[in-house]
């Protein structure tokens, strides 16, 4: 008998190492962890500073009004100073400037007057434009400065638009922990989409409330700002689940990685999409995050004219996500059945 016990410590202790070793097998190599967060660090840089450091003017929509002689050579000297940078489209007179301008169909114009030449820009509809073509107002005419009028500025309390250019990253990361949170502390699916949806409206109202009570960034309709705010949360905290629901932790991660690393930096609230190198701009405005602060700045500065393309996009990621919701749900269902026939069966 004691012979017997005195065995069973022994076996425990080397089944123990075993399995220890086992595990340490599987472990992949040091170098192997190095490399990958190094290849992880590589691309976080390249995510958020190329778009940064590759801005410039790329066939930015402006309006030209003046003589025909002038508006060619107006063209010429902007194709030298910036080639590929404007996009020029004449039109018949000022009034027709500015409302090309609050439709936006474009970012600023460029008036021939016979005195003295003027410059509209809309620092509401993108700061680093209003910038680029403030500075432009001073080669139109050397002996007589251009004047410079922003027909639709930005709020006093924040005049570089810095609040709605901040804003970008807990939208999105809200999404993000609203979907990882949910997946980890909520078991029922259906739960989780009530819980998003929920999250999403509270967490639009808060927001948006933020922005445009306290930080001073928002203009218009307090309601139709966190609506733009709600739709993109929820547009993205439900296609994460419905990928965690399908794919498991991996349709989780890589929903996120979309979001975070394509979706944030090619947004182009910090400058505008036509200054994000070519294509990527409107990649990103097919992407919740470009979407919505597209949609933000028309809501809550021009009277909600050009929100309707990015009001689509985000309806679209909206009913995609609540399509993977439910096409997981039906995957989940079918893995339940089967359990429940075999146990039966056993029974």
């Amino acid at each position: 008998m004691s012979a017997q016990v005195s065995e069973h410590p022994t076996e425990h202790v080397a089944e123990h190492r075993a399995d220890a070793a086992a595990r340490e097998r599987r472990r992949p190599p040091l170098l192997v962890v190095v490399t990958l967060l190094t290849a992880i660090l590589t691309v976080l840089l390249i995510a958020f500073a190329w778009p940064a450091a590759r801005s410039e003017p790329r066939d930015v929509p402006l309006a030209v009004v003046g003589p025909e002689q002038a508006v060619a050579q107006v063209k010429a000297g902007l194709e030298q100073a910036m080639p590929g940078g404007f996009e020029l489209t004449a039109v018949p007179d000022r009034a027709a400037a500015e409302q090309r301008i609050k439709d936006r169909d474009a970012y600023g114009a460029i008036v021939l007057g016979p005195q003295q030449p003027e410059v509209l820009t809309a620092s509401a509809g993108g700061p680093a434009v209003a910038q680029i073509l403030t500075q432009l107002s001073a080669r139109l005419s050397p002996e007589n400065p251009a004047k410079v009028t922003d027909v639709v500025p930005l709020p006093k309390d924040d005049p570089r638009g810095a609040g709605l250019a901040a804003g970008a990253l807990p939208l999105v990361l809200g999404g993000i922990m609203a979907a990882g949170l949910l997946t980890q502390l909520v078991k029922s699916g259906s739960k989780r989409m009530i819980g998003a949806i929920t999250f999403a409206v509270t967490g639009g109202l808060a927001l948006a409330a933020v922005l445009q009570f306290w930080l001073g960034s928002f203009e218009g309709s307090y309601l139709g700002n966190a609506g733009v705010i709600a739709m993109s949360i929820a547009a993205i905290s439900l296609t994460l689940l419905g990928l965690e629901w399908l794919l498991g932790t991996a349709g989780l991660a890589l929903g996120a990685a979309v979001m975070m690393l394509l979706g944030n930096p090619l947004s182009g609230l910090t400058s505008a999409p036509e200054m994000l190198p070519s294509g990527w701009g409107a990649l990103g405005q097919l992407l919740p995050p470009g979407a919505a602060g597209t949609a933000l700045r028309s809501v809550s500065f021009f009277d909600g004219a050009g929100a309707g393309r990015p009001l689509v996009v985000l309806t679209c990621w909206l009913v995609a996500g609540l399509a993977l919701c439910a096409l997981g749900a039906i995957k989940s269902q079918r893995v339940v059945h089967p359990r429940h026939e075999a146990q039966a069966a056993t029974v």
